[in-house]
């Protein structure tokens, strides 16, 4: 990356969607709706990996090129930049339960890059950042609903 596509980087995220021993149902749909949102300009992919852990923990971590049918994301394989390391790997699979396959994908959020670089340029640097998990936000609006029934 050139200095100035590094000043309009925008942020940086990581996320592990974990698929349980016998419950995963790859349809194709998840690597279309990601091939979606690199179309849209909405995220940059920077690296993704599929990981298995073992039932004794051994991890196999497996990039894009490794796998034979690609589908979809075989015109992404092309851009990644393998930016995770064998120690990122190990961190990564650390809370992954014996038996599971992982995607790990990290990606710029390109929609946020244009805020992202006018706050550099203000002097500003992000000190955190976080995300609520969407079975918090269920538990939260389930547990909401229940107590508006038990009050009625």
């Amino acid at each position: 990356m050139t200095d100035a596509s590094l000043d309009e980087l925008g942020p940086v995220d990581f996320v592990i969607v974990e698929f349980p021993a016998g419950k995963s149902n790859f349809t194709g749909e998840m690597a279309e709706e990601l091939v979606r949102l690199v179309d849209a300009g909405t995220i940059r992919l920077i690296d993704m990996l599929i990981l298995t852990k073992a039932e004794d923990g051994t991890i196999e971590a497996m990039e894009l090129s490794d796998l034979e049918d690609l589908g979809p994301l075989e015109r992404l394989e092309a851009d990644l930049a393998e930016l995770l390391a064998e120690e990122d790997v190990v961190n990564l699979a650390a809370a992954m339960d014996p038996g599971s396959v992982a995607g790990v994908l990290v990606y710029e959020n390109l929609w946020a890059a244009p805020f992202a670089a006018a706050a550099r340029r203000a002097g500003g640097q992000l000190i955190a950042n976080g995300r609520i998990p969407m079975q918090a936000i269920i538990a939260s609006i389930e547990a909401d609903e229940e107590l508006e029934k038990v009050g009625d």
